[in-house]
């Protein structure tokens, strides 16, 4: 009597391959949305005005599209740059990284929030703490993240060195608690909020330090 072979659990697990695909995707269509959230000037400006000056009016959209879509590219760039760290994946990495996605994927919300309501002053508080709110939650998903598949090495590269696996947490947690405060500091100063995130992510443009690796002895 023969038995069917059990199929092996390691095998079932999604590839980091099939992950960056399908994550691709979901940067591709966040990207995409955020153009989407720039309305064109209403016909009642266009007509007491140039249509040159209507659009110069809504300069808020201009930037909160400019500056997400830099956010989003950022991420995208990363996320190629950290699974060429990470080996291997399980059902809680899966998971972590679609609740990153969905991070990803609300941007274009808080975007559209910024580019509408950022010259109200009545509401610039409300308006750019959200944003910054937008901007903090893929920072956690990204570093809850990390922190999993770091823990015991349990995903990643046996031979990544530990004090480069200990500069990406520092710099990766950094980043969730600048953000945080940020969002402190929109509730009072909400352009002085804005500015710090401004900074924040842009400081993210520089290249991503190199991976270093110990040479181990074969086992």
């Amino acid at each position: 009597m023969q038995f069917a072979r059990q199929p092996d659990r390691q095998n079932n697990e999604l590839t980091t391959n099939r992950i960056e695909a399908f994550s691709d995707g979901v940067f591709a269509i966040a990207i995409t949305l955020l153009i989407l959230e720039i309305r064109l000037p209403s016909q009642a400006d266009a007509t007491h005005g140039s249509l040159a000056a209507a659009l110069l009016t809504i300069w808020p959209s201009y930037f909160a599209y400019i500056f997400s879509f830099a956010i989003v590219g950022i991420y995208w760039v990363n996320h190629h740059y950290i699974f060429k760290i990470y080996q291997k994946t399980d059902h809680v990495f899966n998971l972590l990284n679609l609740f990153f996605l969905m991070c990803i994927s609300f941007l274009p919300f808080p975007t559209e929030v910024l580019g509408r309501h950022l010259l109200d002053v009545s509401e610039q508080r409300t308006t750019i703490a959200f944003y910054v709110f937008g901007l903090l939650l893929p920072a956690i998903a990204w570093f809850l993240t990390w922190i999993y598949a770091c823990s015991n090495y349990r995903l990643i590269d046996a031979k990544l060195s530990p004090s480069f696996v200990r500069y990406l947490t520092r710099q990766y947690g950094l980043a969730v608690v600048i953000y945080l405060v940020t969002l402190l500091v929109a509730l009072i100063q909400p352009g002085v909020a804005l500015a710090i995130a401004v900074g924040l992510t842009f400081s993210f443009l520089r290249p991503s330090r190199k991976p270093v690796y110990l040479d181990l002895p074969p086992a």
